[in-house]
């Protein structure tokens, strides 16, 4: 096991597949489970560099069943999670849209699947959750750690998730309550 950090030992090297000189990063991978309205609903901090399609998926889907008592109606995620693993997990727990884009070359039946509109609806879902991460990273600062240590990192994330639920609330709460002004005058 390599050290790249003595003051922060639970670094990781994650290769990003970009790119160089943004190839490889040093840092944690963060998974993160959005539903509908931008609320995060679950995030992990990840051991070491696993790659994304190890089985975070599967863990994702049992945790939003738990917390609401149901499977997602449309579960999504990038094409570094496609599986035809992850696809029959989707599938058994009864999910009837699962959006999983396929890498790589693909059979004309899964080009016709990848082009059904609520295919094409969740790929735009997933590119909100992009701006979602971009946003934790930027404004919610979770770009650098401030605090140390491994508790201190998972302190650090679950203030960034908190502070960006409370954001979008109080977003929604304020657009709610404008629109009810607008609508009475």
């Amino acid at each position: 096991e390599k050290v790249v950090s003595l003051f922060e030992p639970h670094t990781a090297i994650i290769q990003r597949g970009k790119a160089p000189p943004r190839d490889t990063e040093f840092g944690r991978k963060v998974w993160y489970s959005e539903v509908d309205g931008g609320l995060v609903s679950e995030y992990r901090i990840l051991p070491g560099s696993p790659p994304d399609n190890q089985d975070q998926w599967t863990v994702s889907l049992k945790h939003h069943c738990q917390l609401f008592g149901h499977p997602p109606t449309t579960a999504t995620a990038d094409r570094g999670v496609y599986s035809i693993a992850n696809e029959a997990e989707a599938q058994r727990q009864q999910i009837p849209e699962i959006a999983l884009p396929k890498p790589g070359a693909k059979t004309p039946e899964r080009l016709a699947y990848e082009a059904l509109p609520w295919f094409r609806a969740a790929l735009r879902f997933r590119s909100g959750v992009e701006g979602r991460i971009s946003v934790l990273r930027g404004p919610r600062g979770l770009r650098r750690c401030l605090n140390r240590g491994e508790t201190g990192l998972e302190r650090w994330v679950g203030w960034g998730v908190i502070t960006n639920n409370l954001v979008v609330m109080a977003t929604a709460l304020t657009r709610r309550r404008r629109s009810r002004r607008l609508a009475a005058t």
